[in-house]
C-alpha cells in the first residue's frame, strides 16, 4: 500500500542519517560530548515542540501535514549535502574541539530544522493510522509498519549509508533528500480526507485543546505508565547508541562499514520482532510480553560493552532491535485503541514530549560520561561506560514497572 511504501521511503532516509550525521560529527571532532549534540539536535524539537505538533495534528489535515514536513525534511538535507560539499576536504578531526565550527553549527540548525519537521510528521502519521486500519488490525498493522520502518531505518538505510559515506561524504544527504521527497509524493497521492474527529470544537484556543490531552494522559493509569517507561527506556537506549560509534571506532577497531552492517544486523531483528509480534500475543499476554520485552535490554547493553568483537556486538543489536519493535508494537497499538480520534494527536504530543524528549538528555549523558570518566579509568573503559549505566537503568525502569505492566494490560 502506498502509506506504507512512502513510510519506507521516509525511514530509509532516516537510516542513511543515523549513519551519516553521527559518522560527519566524528570527522568533525573526536569529542563526545560534540559528537553527541549533533543528533541530539533532531530530538531537542521533542521537548519544544511536541505539544504544539499534537495541536496542528488535531486541527490540520493529517495527510497534508506529513507531506509538507517530509518536503521540509527533503529540503534541509539537500542544503547539508550542498553545504559539506563545499566545505571539503575536511581537516583532521580536533580532540578536544570542533574543526570547522562553521560546518558543525550549520549542521545543528538544519539538525534542528530536520527534527521539527519529524516531530510533527510522526505525531500526524501515528494519530492518522487508525483511519486507515480498523481497531482490530492495529497491532498486525503495526507490527507490518515496524518491520518497514525497521528495514529502511535500520537495516538497510545504515548499510547504504556506511557505503555511501565511504564512496564520497555528501551523498549520503542527497540521497535522502530524494527518499523523503518521494515518500512526500506517495502520500499526497493517497485519496480522501484525514482530517480529526469532532472539528466543530475547533473554536476552543489552543490552551484549552492541549489541557484535554493532558488531562487524558494524567487521567489513564497505564497511560502514566507507558509515557514513563517510553521514556526512561529511551534515555538509556539513546545513552548507549551515540556510545557505539566510538566504541566501534576506537575499541573495537572497525570503519563505517563495519559500523553500518552492525546496525544492519540489529534491523534484521527489528523486522523479525514485527513478524513475531502477532503469532506471541497468542502465546503470551500484552503484560507479559511487555515486562519482559523491557527487561531485554538490560543484559544486551552489558554484551555490547564486554564483546571483544563486532560479530557479538551485532549478535546483541539484533535482539535489541527485535525486542524494541515488539515493545513499541504493544504499546504503541494500546495508546491508538484507547484514545479517541478527535483528540489522539494531542495525547500522543503529551505522550510523546517525554517519551522523546528523555533522549537529548540521554544522548548528552554519554558525551558528558565519557568525558567525565576519562581521567580516571582511560579512554577505552569511559567509552564502555555508559553501556553499563544504561544496563543499570534499563533494569531498574523494568523492576518498577513489572506489577503495573502486568495488571494494565489485562
Amino acid at each position: 500500500m502506498r502509506f506504507g511504501s512512502a513510510v519506507g521511503l521516509a525511514n530509509l532516509g532516516d537510516g542513511i542519517a543515523v549513519v551519516a550525521w553521527a559518522w560527519t560529527a566524528s570527522l568533525l571532532t573526536r569529542d563526545p560530548l560534540w559528537i553527541a549534540l549533533l543528533p541530539a539536535a533532531f530530538r531537542v524539537p521533542w521537548v519544544l515542540f511536541a505539544l504544539p505538533s499534537g495541536i496542528m495534528a488535531d486541527r490540520a489535515d493529517r495527510k497534508r501535514l506529513i507531506v509538507l514536513c517530509d518536503v521540509i525534511r527533503a529540503c534541509a538535507y539537500a542544503v547539508a549535502g550542498l553545504l559539506i560539499l563545499m566545505s571539503l576536504p575536511l581537516s583532521d578531526p580536533s580532540q578536544n574541539g570542533v574543526e570547522n565550527m562553521s560546518l558543525y553549527a550549520a549542521l545543528l540548525c538544519l539538525g534542528f530544522a530536520i527534527g521539527c519537521a519529524e516531530v510533527a510528521r510522526d505525531n500526524a502519521a501515528q494519530a492518522m493510522l487508525p483511519a486507515i486500519v480498523p481497531p482490530e488490525g492495529l497491532e498486525r498493522a503495526n507490527g507490518i509498519l515496524g518491520s518497514i520502518e525497521t528495514v529502511g531505518n535500520e537495516m538497510a538505510g545504515p548499510a547504504v549509508g556506511a557505503f555511501l559515506i565511504a564512496f564520497f561524504l555528501p551523498s549520503p544527504f542527497l540521497v535522502i533528500a530524494l527518499a523523503l521527497s518521494g515518500a512526500a509524493l506517495l502520500t499526497a497521492s493517497l485519496s480522501g480526507s484525514f482530517k480529526a474527529a469532532a472539528r466543530q470544537e475547533r473554536a476552543k484556543s489552543w490552551r484549552v485543546e492541549l489541557a484535554e490531552g493532558l488531562r487524558f494522559v494524567i487521567g489513564h493509569p497505564m497511560l502514566r505508565v507507558l509515557v514513563l517507561v517510553t521514556g526512561f527506556w529511551n534515555l538509556f537506549a539513546e545513552m548507549a547508541i551515540i556510545a557505539l560509534v566510538l566504541h566501534v571506532q576506537e575499541n573495537l577497531n572497525s570503519g563505517a562499514t563495519s559500523y553500518g552492517l552492525i546496525l544492519a544486523v540489529g534491523a534484521v531483528g527489528g523486522v523479525v520482532g514485527g513478524m513475531v509480534v502477532t503469532p506471541l500475543l497468542k502465546v503470551f499476554s500484552k503484560g507479559t510480553l511487555a515486562k519482559w520485552m523491557n527487561l531485554a535490554a538490560a543484559p544486551l547493553f552489558l554484551l555490547i560493552a564486554l564483546a571483544p568483537g563486532p560479530i557479538l556486538v551485532a549478535g546483541a543489536m539484533f535482539f535489541f532491535y527485535l525486542t524494541g519493535i515488539v515493545w513499541d508494537t504493544v504499546s504503541v497499538s494500546y495508546r491508538q485503541r484507547v484514545v479517541p480520534d478527535g483528540i489522539r494527536g494531542r495525547v500522543n504530543s503529551v505522550y510523546r514530549l517525554f517519551a522523546w524528549g528523555m533522549m537529548p538528555l540521554g544522548l548528552v549523558a554519554s558525551g558528558a560520561i565519557v568525558n567525565l570518566t576519562t581521567d580516571m579509568l582511560g579512554r577505552p573503559t569511559a567509552l564502555t561506560t555508559p553501556f553499563f549505566i544504561a544496563a543499570a537503568g534499563v533494569f531498574i525502569v523494568a523492576c518498577l514497572s513489572w506489577r503495573p505492566l502486568s495488571r494494565g494490560f489485562q
